[in-house]
């Protein structure tokens, strides 16, 4: 079968490859497509920590269930959503419910080799049916669910005013459910480009994060601030932005050190969150909002390529990431 493989950073090489077992109680799967997004940037840049080359990236990824498939979850055909989360079921965070935060979680795609391939395979537990969905529906699933578990752990409020931090994809998802849940939401980012789509395709409010003064008239104004930028220092600085009694809620994560002035995170009393990956409800909450029409995924899906010329494409994508919001991979019809 075919695979596209990261050999090294900057390399992608489309290769022929022997399909590995399927192992028991797995599920195989016809890949149809595979989103690209900030972390496969990342291994294909040579930044992501915690990985080894060569790698096969993909973890943003629709699929059907292959016809050899015997078992009784599903049946062959089914259009499914893959959450790439492998986690341990034994460990502390998987005994509270938590296994997005599982102590041994295996993420395919960045800890074990991914979809970017005709086929591939995953527990039965870690697919959700995409009925009501195409499949490049399907294959956004995973990344705007990142956004909605970070809304829900914020627990906004109706009303209640909201900044997110960072206009790509996880922060365009993070604001898009916090709107759907009432709040009245801004996105600030320093790319033109990124705030011209955000407020032409998708209605939101903006804020130019270049503009020194603007943003010092934002301090202390916000009930939810959200970080999606992928940047320590916008990390450390965004605390300003939070209101009294407000939260800030981390979405991103990087290397590096936070560091807060106390005086000001205490007289606030300050709510901090991380927000890591996503969990089963939310995987099934973003489901039906697309089914019910509330997300407009036609405006999300801005770039496509496939096999042949994704080493090109990826390449360029990664050099000038501000008109992509997500680019997919057609691996099948």
């Amino acid at each position: 079968m075919q695979s596209l493989v990261c050999i090294e950073p900057h390399k992608l090489v489309l290769k022929e490859v022997e399909e590995a077992v399927v192992p028991e109680g797995w599920v195989p799967l016809d890949i149809l497509r595979v989103g690209i997004c900030g972390t496969d940037y990342h291994i294909f840049s040579g930044t992501q920590p915690y990985l080894s080359y060569p790698r096969v990236m993909g973890h943003e990824v629709s699929a059907r269930v292959a016809q050899s498939y015997t078992g009784t979850d599903f049946k062959p055909g089914d259009l499914v959503v893959v959450n790439p989360y492998i986690t341990c079921g034994a460990c502390r965070a998987c005994s509270v419910n938590r296994p997005n935060c599982c102590e041994n979680i295996s993420v395919v795609g960045v800890h074990a080799d991914g979809a970017m391939a005709d086929r591939f395979a995953m527990p039965a537990s870690n697919l959700i049916k995409g009925d009501g969905l195409t499949a490049d529906q399907a294959a956004m699933v995973e990344f705007l669910a990142i956004g909605r578990h970070a809304v829900a752990r914020s627990q906004i409020k109706q009303g209640e005013k909201a900044l997110v931090v960072g206009g790509g994809p996880i922060g365009l998802a993070a604001a898009l459910f916090a709107r759907l849940a009432g709040g009245d939401v801004t996105v600030a980012d320093m790319s033109d480009d990124k705030l011209d789509l955000l407020q032409r395709d998708f209605g939101l409010n903006t804020l130019d994060a270049k503009d020194q003064a603007l943003m010092d008239a934002q301090e202390i104004s916000y009930d939810k601030v959200y970080d999606a930028t992928g940047h320590i220092g916008a990390m450390n600085n965004a605390l300003r932005y939070v209101g009294h009694a407000g939260t800030y809620t981390l979405v991103s994560v990087v290397k590096g050190d936070l560091q807060f002035a106390d005086p000001e995170f205490h007289k606030r009393e300050t709510t901090l969150l991380a927000s890591r990956n996503a969990l089963a409800a939310d995987f099934e909450y973003v489901v039906d909002a697309i089914v019910q029409g509330k997300i407009d995924t036609d405006k999300l899906g801005t770039h496509r390529t496939n096999f042949a010329k994704a080493p090109e494409d990826i390449k360029d994508w990664a050099q000038d990431r501000d008109k992509v919001i997500k680019a997919l991979i057609e691996v099948a019809s």
